[in-house]
């Protein structure tokens, strides 16, 4: 008796539990509603565009079924740009070039729905140069180039491929090509350097070459970051008969014949009579001694010396350190309070004189605002005033235009001495605002380089995509005032990536043309690969 009212106590129990697990199914609704139902507007893809490309105010046709019904909330746009409606008779439109657009695709609006359409290319004054031979361009980014007397051209960078010359045995950061664009088979660098370069120079005959790398062809070590080159791309070297133990045979050691670098990369390079300067984010001057024993080893034993000096530091051409500029008897200057980058002054009444700027407040304990200069004897130049407080934020990029004598200047700041310039500033030789040039505003991003060209027009590029509420997808050229220039130098379409440098040139049939290096996939909706040249018609 008692087992049995025991196992109906458990019975009940069980019943219980499994009734009070049981819940209703509940059902919610849609947390984003329903979707909204198809206009059934569709371009029909089977007929291109009528013209297929043309310039602003040119009349193009499409064919664009279940439109008329939203023709006086449809909004036809080029790259973002909005057009007007010509006509609209069924599916037959006809709508207008609108000034400033790009090339791109078309689209319609309507209310918020957007209706994706085919591309149209817009004509402009800027195109990718025909006569441009590296058509396949770079593997990886180009940092600088240097053009040779006889109208050869060096190009450096961290790439391993050059216009495909590289797929069987790697071209190693450096390439030697034509004007034309041609590689030059005919340099031999060898294993070519094992890091990143970014800047070349030429003094005498050798080439001087700065980065971020230790070693260079079969010398894979004993390299701090620069090192110097025969004309023939060979590495400069030197034998030396490095410490023995008088029971050990004498042998002849080949190490780099240029003894001196740094603890870290080297941003550029620029010759000064005799001697080179360095500019980088560095700390530490190194050099190597071979001829001493150290406290471990006694055979092929390395000392590396080591001397601080921050940013910018000038070196004889065997590699060693010149204390009489930026020292103070043994003690050197203090340099930045943060990163830097330079300009120099190859010409003009500023010769010799560097920019630095960067994420800096002070420099040789002089308060500035993220900007100063130096004379060529490494001192600060009070002849350079960028007024009580300069820029307000880190300053990214600076270029110099010799011509207009005009520094173009981008960067995070909102003020340059108590004015406004959002994120680009134009300056004036001695440091001062020009205030005819004004900023408008970016969306999407901040630009990243910007460079005045001789005729004072302005090339810029970064990651905003509209500038003074007009579309421009990652490139625009400017007026010397800060408005886009006239709409044919604005009709490019889209570009991916960073400029590194702008250089002025020549196409090979004679026109005016611009080589852009750096890091990029697209310019003008095109495939490219991190160097092309494009003209100026």
């Amino acid at each position: 008796m008692k087992n049995a009212v025991i196992k109906y106590i458990v019975v009940v129990l069980f019943l219980s539990i499994l009734i009070g697990c049981r819940k209703e199914t509940t059902f919610f609704s849609e947390p984003y509603g329903e979707g909204k139902e198809t206009l059934g507007i569709v371009f029909n893809r089977s007929i291109v565009p009528s013209p297929a490309t043309g310039s602003v105010g040119t009349i193009v046709s499409l064919k664009v079924s279940g439109l008329s019904e939203y023709r006086d909330k449809a909004i036809i746009k080029f790259s973002g740009q909005e057009a007007e409606i010509v006509s609209l008779n069924g599916d037959d439109l006809q709508v207008k070039v609108p000034p400033y657009a790009s090339s791109g695709i078309m689209s319609i609006t309507v209310d918020d729905i957007i209706i994706f359409g085919p591309e149209f290319e817009v004509n402009g004054r800027i195109k990718i140069d025909p006569t441009w031979e590296a058509k396949q361009g770079t593997n990886n980014v180009v940092n600088d180039r240097l053009v040779l007397p006889d109208g050869k051209v060096i190009y450096i960078g961290n790439f391993t491929d050059y216009n495909r010359r590289g797929l069987v045995r790697p071209i190693n950061r450096l390439a030697r090509t034509f004007s034309n664009g041609n590689y030059d088979v005919s340099w031999r660098t060898g294993l070519g350097a094992n890091g990143s370069l970014n800047a070349i120079i030429q003094i005498a005959d050798r080439y001087y070459i700065g980065g971020s790398f230790s070693g260079y062809d079969l010398k894979r070590e004993n390299i701090s970051n620069l090192t110097s080159l025969h004309l023939t791309g060979g590495l400069d070297s030197i034998g030396i008969r490095p410490y023995r133990r008088p029971d050990q045979s004498d042998t002849t050691k080949y190490v780099p014949k240029f003894n001196g670098g740094f603890n870290a990369a080297v941003a550029r390079l620029y010759p000064q009579g005799d001697k080179l300067i360095a500019t980088g984010n560095f700390r530490y001057y190194v050099s190597r001694r071979y001829d001493k024993p150290n406290a471990r080893e006694t055979r092929d034993t390395t000392i590396l010396d080591s001397i601080e000096i921050r940013h910018i530091a000038r070196l004889n051409l065997d590699g060693s350190l010149d204390k009489s500029f930026r020292f103070n008897g043994n003690t050197p200057f203090t340099g930045a309070n943060g990163n830097i980058g330079t300009v120099s002054h190859e010409s003009g009444p500023h010769q010799g004189k560097f920019l630095v700027f960067g994420q800096f407040t002070r420099f040789d304990n002089k308060t500035t605002g993220y900007i100063t200069r130096l004379n060529p004897d490494g001192t600060i130049d009070e002849t350079f005033n960028p007024g009580g407080t300069g820029a307000d934020y880190n300053i990214t990029n600076v270029t110099y235009n010799p011509t207009t004598n005009k520094y173009m200047l981008v960067g995070l700041f909102s003020n340059y001495n108590g004015k406004s310039a959002r994120y680009m500033a134009l300056l004036n030789a001695d440091g001062t605002l020009d205030e005819s040039f004004q900023s408008k505003t970016f969306i999407g991003a901040a630009p990243n380089y910007a460079k005045q060209l001789n005729d004072g027009l302005i090339i810029v590029s970064g990651n905003f995509l509209s500038y003074d509420g007009i579309t421009r997808n990652r490139f625009m050229v400017l007026s010397p005032t800060g408005n886009l220039a006239a709409p044919d130098l604005n009709a490019t379409g889209q570009f991916n990536g960073f400029i590194q440098q702008a250089f002025e040139t020549t196409s090979e049939d004679g026109k005016r043309a611009v080589l852009l290096i750096g890091q990029f996939s697209k310019f003008d909706n095109k495939d490219v690969s991190n160097i092309i040249r494009v003209i100026i018609e």
